[in-house]
């Protein structure tokens, strides 16, 4: 049987009465929860659903529909909430999807009739609304029961495919890497629909009995894909009593000037887990001057989610931790870093992986002699300049966007004299203010790193107008067509 189900049922078995979810005033037991996993399991499977898409919020029906359709041994698509309406309908005609499990049943039907998909409404289960639409029956790897949904580098997604196994086994070492135990209280800052916040955050608190926040988006503070109310971000992280979290560093950020600014500091929250995007090392050290336990970790999708992550008793700032238990490294000769273990069984529609392969992650980075792991940069996004040297551009990122002024950045200099910045300035402030935020952070780097112009961004960088990842990170070559005779002229110049 399924470890989380497994560990679900003995919860609800030895201490039923325990908050398994709980949002706002909506408190579910465990033993209540068990319940509505096996009702909403035994409907589904009255349904006879090959493919089921979860297109919803942050709330228990989520989390129930997802124990649901793991019990009942369907195969789930969560819908990332940043998609455009293209890109699910893509996912959901790519992966064969068949039923679609939601709480905006009314957007999902108008996307639906405008493809010309046929479609009804048959039931609702979980709080949720089944749609039944008509697809063509897709081939998927074998034992896959989950297919997570990537952007993708051309904004195209691809569907990665995963077992239970590879899952829970993540699970199982996240809960045993940061301690989790059944007095903690989770709050879930991040969609569901993002693989590390559905293993991290649901999976892993329920293998140990803790008490998962899930108040949807909109309570937390989140808006879109990147817009955060920080003052209702912060005063949820109180209202909860939450001891864990899974932040991206727009976050961190967020709750770093927060409580430099005099807001409270979330005093149960003993473990802060960030990941998603490179993290600067300023930003971490200035968060454990402020008391804040933060513990950056390195996964990816592919890796069923989490690769390595710090924790309390076993911390080296600067690095990413040391691996999962489950997981072996090596290492490309360009330092790329290749990955063994919990991995998924390959893209949709592509081929599938060897029980041994190694995945290339793209990503360059080494093992100290302490076995920690550091990253130097994505393998595909280093450039070298004309004078010969390498720049891993996330580096140099890092250190500009802990910078108040600087909301957004992205930087560029391969085969040129000098590097280059386009720059969303954060609100209130003005290029004076860029200046000094950069000439700070050139202070932090070496010669060849170091920002010589700046070109103010157009508009913000957003998933919608295709120049940001749903984990924060700019999309270079949009950026750089989007900027190309900028760039050009400036270099001329």
């Amino acid at each position: 049987m399924s470890l989380v189900l497994s560990a679900l049922q003995g919860h609800a078995v030895n201490q039923p009465d325990h908050p398994a979810l709980v949002s706002g005033s909506v408190s579910i037991s465990y033993a209540e929860l068990s319940d509505a996993v096996s009702q909403a399991s035994v409907q589904l499977g009255d349904c006879d659903i090959h493919m089921m898409a979860l297109a919803a919020d942050n709330t228990p029906a989520w989390a129930i529909a997802d124990l649901a359709c793991m019990q009942a041994s369907i195969p789930l698509i969560p819908v990332p909430h940043f998609f455009s309406p293209t890109q699910v309908a893509h996912m959901l005609q790519q992966a064969g999807v068949d039923a679609i499990l939601t709480d905006r049943a009314d957007q999902l039907v108008g996307l639906l009739s405008a493809m010309s998909i046929a479609h009804e409404s048959v039931a609702g289960i979980a709080g949720l609304q089944l749609l039944r639409i008509t697809a063509q029956p897709r081939e998927l790897p074998e034992a896959c029961a989950k297919i997570t949904y990537t952007s993708g580098s051309t904004g195209e997604p691809k569907g990665v495919c995963l077992t239970l196994a590879a899952m829970e086994r993540v699970a199982a070492s996240l809960a045993e890497r940061t301690a989790a135990c059944s007095t903690d209280h989770h709050l879930a800052l991040l969609p569901y629909a993002t693989l590390l916040e559905n293993i991290g955050g649901l999976y892993a608190p329920l293998i140990a009995g803790a008490t998962i926040h899930a108040p949807g988006m909109a309570a937390i503070g989140m808006s879109g894909a990147s817009g955060l109310d920080v003052e209702r971000f912060v005063s949820m992280l109180h209202a909860t009593g939450a001891s864990t979290c899974i932040m991206i560093p727009q976050m961190l950020h967020a709750l770093v000037a927060a409580v430099s600014a005099g807001a409270p500091r979330p005093e149960r929250l003993r473990y802060i887990a960030v990941g998603g995007a490179p993290v600067s090392p300023h930003l971490l050290a200035a968060a454990a001057a402020l008391g804040l336990h933060v513990y950056e970790g390195y996964g990816l999708s592919e890796a069923s989610s989490v690769v390595a992550v710090n924790a309390p008793g076993d911390h080296r700032p600067g690095s990413v931790g040391r691996p999962l238990p489950h997981v072996l490294l090596s290492f490309g000769e360009d330092g790329e870093i290749m990955v063994r273990g919990s991995l998924f069984s390959g893209y949709l529609g592509e081929r599938q992986l060897a029980a041994d392969e190694a995945w290339p992650t793209g990503d360059i980075g080494y093992l100290d002699k302490d076995g920690y792991l550091h990253l130097s940069g994505r393998k595909k996004h280093i450039f070298i300049t004309a004078f010969g040297r390498n720049v891993s551009p996330e580096w140099v990122e890092r250190e500009l966007s802990i910078e108040p002024a600087i909301a957004q950045c992205c930087v560029f200099g391969e085969a040129r004299p000098f590097n280059v910045a386009v720059i969303c300035p954060r609100k209130g402030y003005e290029p004076g203010a860029v200046d000094a935020a950069i000439a700070a952070a050139n202070m932090r780097l070496p010669d060849y790193a170091r920002i010589s112009r700046w070109i103010p961004a157009v508009e913000p960088f957003t998933v919608a107008n295709g120049l940001w990842t749903g984990t924060g990170r700019p999309r270079r070559q949009h950026l750089e067509n989007c900027y190309r005779d900028q760039l050009d002229l400036m270099y001329e110049e």
